[in-house]
């Protein structure tokens, strides 16, 4: 985790994408929403899962580059450029010649590659199988924690929002807030899922939540940003948009003073 010296808010640019299935597409409108959150002053712009290249009917092995290829490299270039942070999803090659690794990476606003996550929980639920297509990430890799103006963002992404215990872990390795790239499965129910777990994970972690969902075809977009209290301080429809909010750590510490559930719990979490 880099530190940078603490401000009195941070802004976060939420970028709903609709996410073409062609990769140059792809790079051309995340350059637009990089640049976009700059101009509006962001210090931080958070992408959705699958940036780099997306399919509702499922994302492989075929849409995989490496960290250095030309997806990542590009968000590197323009986060420099823009001074400004990214957290963003893409597709990697996994480890296994038919398979696919969905990763979220975290880019300074020197353009430096400051870690990634690979998700851990595949989305072989509703009738789809991501486990056909991709690769886990361990269960006990290091949680991605990025400090963007003294604020620790933690990361998840999609279907990890439906399971508490990995957003406890995150926030045992110091994140304030939790945010989630996802392409959230759109049909009945799912939108109100979204929320509603996206409510859950702030009040219970006492945690900011930010979930950037993708738009466009077979997805829900609707994105949103939880105060660590649990109330809801945007929240998008389902059209594409680059919207900005700014956070208040001093918020998040008011909040756990108030309500301490972090300090009063009694169990902790393991991976298995």
């Amino acid at each position: 985790m880099v530190g940078e010296p603490a401000r009195a808010t941070v802004r976060v640019a939420v970028a709903q994408l609709a996410v073409p299935a062609d990769h140059a597409a792809a790079r051309d409108a995340t350059r637009a929403a990089i640049v976009a959150a700059a101009v509006g002053g962001a210090d931080l712009v958070v992408l959705p899962e699958y940036a780099s290249g997306f399919d509702p009917r499922g994302v492989g092995r075929e849409h995989a580059e490496p960290l250095d290829g030309p997806f990542v490299t590009l968000v590197r270039e323009v986060a420099a450029d823009v001074g400004v942070s990214v957290l963003v999803g893409t597709t990697a090659p996994g480890v296994a010649a038919d398979r696919a690794s969905n990763v979220v990476v975290a880019v300074g606003p020197d353009g430096a590659l400051r870690g990634a996550y690979r998700k851990v929980h595949l989305y072989d639920a509703y009738g789809r199988r991501e486990s056909d297509r991709l690769e886990a990430g361990p269960a006990d890799a290091e949680p991605l924690v990025l400090d963007v103006g003294g604020v620790r963002f933690g990361v998840l992404t999609c279907y990890d929002l439906r399971f508490p215990e990995i957003a406890r872990r995150v926030v045992d390795a110091g994140a304030e807030v939790l945010v989630v790239p996802a392409a959230w499965a759109a049909g009945p129910g799912k939108a109100d899922h979204w929320r509603a777990l996206a409510v859950a994970r702030a009040i219970e972690n006492t945690s900011v939540v930010v979930a950037v969902g993708q738009a466009g075809p077979g997805v829900v977009g609707r994105s949103v940003v939880v105060g660590a209290d649990g109330v809801v301080v945007l929240e998008l429809d389902e059209d594409p948009t680059v919207a900005t909010v700014d956070l208040d750590p001093e918020q998040v510490r008011r909040v756990r003073d108030r309500d301490p559930s972090l300090v009063n719990r009694r169990y902790r979490v393991v991976p298995r």
